[in-house]
């Protein structure tokens, strides 16, 4: 490695994290042990539900120089994901004949757009620092990304977990590059909540059980993303038309008042899924469904945990003739899983509740 000078390698880091498209860098120390405390004391709650990857990962995902040695600081970034354009987010939510998508999740897959864009800035500093340590994540590892985040001033931790951004909102996906680059740190974000608690208030299912403290067994983007078993049935008349993730605490949020739409392309909606009817989404086949998901972030939840998922919402749309014949058309869908949800929602229907 060439020698450098660090402050001057920062300035231009951030110049380079700008220009591909990036709209804010930041540079975190690795120390997070407050943030270790309350990760571990969340998991021993069990507010992990059944995503067990993150127990088996325990403090890698708190210690950035155990996951990859060497690690000195962490180059963390964010990129507007919030599509201009798209349908408005309350009236499709009022409205139970269409399906609601969070909003991350309309275009192509951020993963590995994100990642792709931080590969480049790594080689665009490996060309004039010469081979340096690092390792690119983009929500693809045992990351504590809003701590460090937050410790690199690109935001604070809200009441509702996500990351705020004083001038940006929420609507952001975040990255890093792990480093042995002695970078300058940044100072840590401070917080702006204060008395309001419009998230906790609007969460649909109660999952922000406190300020600062979200059990994922309650959250509708757990409930609709990362469980493969059955939704527990006291949260389904809860869940409305979210189909896959909820924003209802975003959507609520103060700040996002300010929030900057992205200029990215790739984050457009497609097919129509900023306000697809529910009816419609639950006549793909499977491979309807792979190909209309290509490349997306929806593609993650499974054909399976789909047709789950919208026949819980078309339980708790108004009872229609449509609907019952659609949900009729899956009663012996060949996973048990799919049947199950059916049947519910069937019920729903014939009994006039899901109005």
């Amino acid at each position: 490695m060439q020698k450098l000078d660090p402050r001057h390698l920062a300035q231009d880091i951030r110049a380079w994290a700008l220009a591909l498209g990036f709209d804010q860098v930041g540079f975190a120390d690795t120390e997070l042990g407050p943030d270790e405390l309350h990760m571990l004391n969340w998991l021993a709650r069990g507010r992990h539900g059944e995503m067990s990857y993150m127990e088996r990962h325990g403090t890698l995902r708190s210690r950035p120089a155990d996951l990859v040695p060497g690690t000195l600081r962490v180059i963390s970034v964010r990129m507007n994901y919030l599509p201009p354009g798209a349908a408005g987010m309350p009236q499709v939510l009022a409205d139970p004949t269409l399906a609601y998508i969070a909003r991350y999740a309309l275009g192509r897959d951020y993963h590995r757009l994100v990642r792709t864009r931080l590969q480049a800035l790594a080689d665009r500093i490996e060309s004039v620092v010469g081979a340096f340590g690092y390792r690119a994540f983009a929500d693809s590892a045992p990351v504590l990304e809003k701590a460090l985040a937050r410790n690199a001033g690109l935001g604070w931790i809200g009441k509702h977990t996500n990351l705020i951004h004083r001038d940006a909102g929420s609507w952001f996906f975040l990255g890093e590059l792990y480093t042995d680059l002695p970078l300058p740190a940044d100072n840590a974000a401070t917080e702006h909540c204060g008395s309001c608690r419009r998230c906790i208030d609007a969460c649909p299912t109660g999952a922000i059980v406190a300020p600062y403290e979200l059990d994922a067994r309650r959250c509708i983007s757990y409930l609709t993303i990362e469980l493969r078993t059955a939704i527990p049935v006291e949260l389904r008349p809860l869940i409305g038309n979210r189909i896959y993730g909820c924003d209802d605490c975003q959507i609520v949020c103060p700040w996002n008042r300010l929030a900057t739409t992205s200029t990215i392309a790739d984050f457009a909606p497609r097919h129509g899924l900023d306000s697809p009817q529910l009816v419609e989404l639950f006549s793909w086949s499977e491979e309807e469904f792979r190909r209309r998901t290509e490349g997306s972030a929806i593609r993650r939840t499974g054909y399976e945990c789909w047709l789950r998922n919208v026949a819980v919402a078309l339980g708790n749309a108004p009872a229609d003739v449509a609907v019952t014949a659609a949900l009729e058309g899956r009663a012996d869908h060949p996973s048990e899983l799919v049947r199950e949800h059916v049947r519910w929602a069937l019920a729903r229907q014939r009994c006039g509740s899901a109005a």
